[in-house]
């Protein structure tokens, strides 16, 4: 039995299309899964369709399921949520999430999917790599009880982050943003909101996620003597400068990397990838987090809307992608 599906492709940086794919012949640990949706993420893979991996950064930047090379053709995604048409019993039937590209369908090992709780809808479990990438930050972090925290930002991980901290007793959070509409959104997700100018100071900890040189220069002002910058934005191929002067060395203030590429430090040796998964997949049952998806397209436009995300002429956070239910060409 020949199966089919359809992939989507960057052809190279600004140019994409989806093409027919045949999968191969599943093992007898491998799953077949048919894709219900995909979640662009916005930041990463606008890099990515804009051509601005730095060459350095190639190896690292692999998604797990990549096909071809960067710049392109290169087929990237890490964002899926499909049902499992074939394969192990217990996953047979089930909706799960995969690091996988945009595919209308695809075969990887058994132990690369995990089930989606019954609490969680699939169209929200695409939010599960965001909220992984706020839970690793946080575990980066360690807030405690009765911190000030501003989280500068408010992209899909800026929220993830702001709503997981809105969880936290006695903190005082506020989001961070430029765009006064994100008022509305740091009102659903439960925490103050503030333009950049308006922001309170005396942090104890700024997480910084808005991708540019005045955000984090912003993040830094906002911090009380002896605060933590936690830095989550990727500039890619871009350089930025910093006020390393003024009151940052005075303040004896710390700017800090997270990345979730990597179990964080607090935790490895006490939790795998998959438990991290896991986690954040059972985050995901708040309806809170609906909030973050933006808009949706289905599979076959997505070459024409990816330039759009791309370029900013699309705004907003999570764009959800939605596939046939046939899950593409089918089985021959």
């Amino acid at each position: 039995m020949r199966r089919d599906a359809r992939a989507f492709w960057l052809k190279s940086p600004g140019q994409s299309e989806v093409r027919d794919v045949v999968l191969p012949e599943p093992g007898d640990d491998d799953v077949v899964v048919r894709t219900l949706f995909s979640g662009v993420s916005r930041g990463t893979e606008s890099l990515v369709f804009r051509g601005g991996v730095p060459q350095s950064q190639h190896t690292a930047m692999r998604a797990p399921f990549q096909d071809g090379e960067f710049p392109g053709p290169v087929k990237y995604g890490y964002l899926s949520v499909g049902v499992v048409e074939e394969g192990p019993q217990r996953l047979t039937g089930r909706t799960v999430f995969c690091l996988y590209p945009h595919q209308s369908r695809y075969v990887v090992p058994a132990s690369a999917v995990t089930p989606v709780p019954d609490a969680v809808p699939a169209e929200r479990a695409v939010l599960a790599g965001a909220v992984e990438t706020a839970v690793n930050a946080l575990w980066d972090a360690a807030p405690l009880i009765g911190d000030r925290i501003a989280v500068v930002g408010a992209g899909m991980i800026g929220c993830s982050v702001a709503a997981l901290l809105a969880r936290y007793p006695g903190v005082r959070v506020q989001l961070v943003d430029s765009e006064p509409a994100r008022a509305d959104l740091a009102k659903a997700l439960g925490v103050d909101f503030a333009l950049p100018e308006d922001a309170l100071g005396d942090c104890d900890l700024a997480v910084h996620a808005s991708a540019s040189e005045a955000g984090l220069a912003r993040s830094l002002e906002l911090l009380a003597p002896e605060g933590t910058a936690l830095e989550l934005s990727w500039y890619g191929d871009r350089r930025i400068s910093l006020p390393l002067g003024e009151a940052f060395h005075s303040g004896r203030l710390v700017l800090r990397g997270s990345q979730v590429g990597r179990v964080s430090p607090a935790r490895r040796s006490s939790r795998t990838y998959a438990d991290r998964l896991a986690l954040s997949l059972d985050l995901l049952a708040d309806p809170a987090l609906d909030a973050l998806i933006t808009g949706e397209c289905a599979f076959e436009e997505l070459p024409s809307v990816m330039p759009k995300i791309a370029s900013g002429e699309l705004p907003g956070l999570c764009h959800r992608v939605r596939y046939d239910a046939r899950g593409g060409a089918g089985t021959v």
